[in-house]
């Protein structure tokens, strides 16, 4: 129960309060902590393959470690001294650790920026929020690109530390969003981090593999309950499912643009290099700014699905 309450709690912060950007995030101390490793890890790699495959392997075993003993050791010392204040630290990092607010925060930027007509300020709004390169895309590319990042974070930032939260805790959130962290800073297919990354990418691909899934069943459901279209939603989810690199990444991406009737994805440039890319989706009518807002409500509606989910299904392990 408590769990519950706390989870319930931290969902409700972020949807009033937003992100607390006043305060250093803890997702930027696991960041410091990559980077101080991977500095020391590397130095003592070598070159070699194996080398790096085992340091890599190594700086997550460490970072992993680290994030999810050293919140549960904090907890307890707070519980030492009274158990209210170690639920009122653990609420507080919980709403720390969920993303919603900020990523709707940041999309509509994008959104605002080109109902004023302000191309210019749009690539510059989402460059904020994704990988790719933003100078060049036209009007209906920025759109795509906004809405692809609401789609996929739903899963990664929303519901997927929600569902760990659920199973334990902050010390389970801040294992999930080390594993996360380290993929988004290691886990590139390049030069650099071909071999020193694996371990970040193949982990983060293991941590989502149900989440993913469960977000794309759910956002499915919220299709439903929004008044988009749920019919296409699940037939695009079916077919387009694994049209990305990630064998999760599509999951949630894919239901999001068979409900909003859109086509997703393809080609896009990265450090000037083209990617090419399968589209996701079929182009039942032209993307458009308000997709951004829509995509927002599908994300909001999942996160809603998965908080009773989750909630419900421990609060019937906890009654057995």
């Amino acid at each position: 129960m408590r769990i519950i309450v706390i989870v319930i709690l931290a969902f409700l912060l972020d949807l009033i309060l937003g992100d607390p950007v006043w305060l250093y995030h803890p997702v930027r101390i696991i960041g410091l902590l990559i980077s101080g490793l991977e500095r020391i890890l590397r130095k003592a790699a070598g070159e070699s393959e194996k080398g790096l495959l085992f340091a890599g392997s190594l700086l997550w075993i460490l970072v992993s470690s680290i994030s999810f003993w050293a919140s549960k050791g904090l907890l307890f010392l707070a519980g030492a001294v009274h158990p209210v204040l170690a639920s009122a630290l653990e609420v507080f990092w919980c709403y720390q650790l969920l993303a919603a607010a900020s990523l709707k925060k940041e999309s509509m930027k994008v959104y605002e920026r080109l109902k004023q007509g302000d191309l210019a300020g749009g690539r510059q709004a989402v460059s904020m929020i994704v990988g790719r390169d933003t100078m060049n895309l036209t009007e209906d590319g920025v759109v795509r690109a906004a809405v692809e990042t609401v789609a996929e974070n739903t899963s990664d930032g929303v519901t997927a530390p929600m569902l760990y939260m659920l199973i334990g805790g902050a010390p389970f959130a801040f294992l999930y969003k080390a594993v996360n962290t380290m993929d988004s800073m290691l886990g590139y297919k390049n030069d650099r981090y071909l071999y020193f990354g694996r371990a970040a990418a193949k982990m983060d691909d293991v941590f989502n593999f149900l989440p993913a899934r469960l977000s794309a069943l759910l956002m499915t459901a919220a299709a439903f309950l929004c008044g988009m279209n749920a019919k296409l939603a699940w037939k695009i989810y079916r077919r387009d499912r694994y049209r990305h690199a990630s064998p999760n990444s599509a999951q949630t991406e894919a239901v999001c643009a068979g409900a909003l009737e859109v086509q997703l994805a393809g080609d896009a440039y990265y450090f000037g290099k083209l990617y090419e890319k399968p589209f996701i989706g079929d182009p039942v009518r032209p993307v458009c700014p308000e997709d951004i807002p829509l995509a927002c409500r599908l994300m909001y509606g999942t996160a809603l699905l998965t908080l009773i989910l989750g909630a419900g299904l421990r609060w019937m392990a906890f009654c057995m």
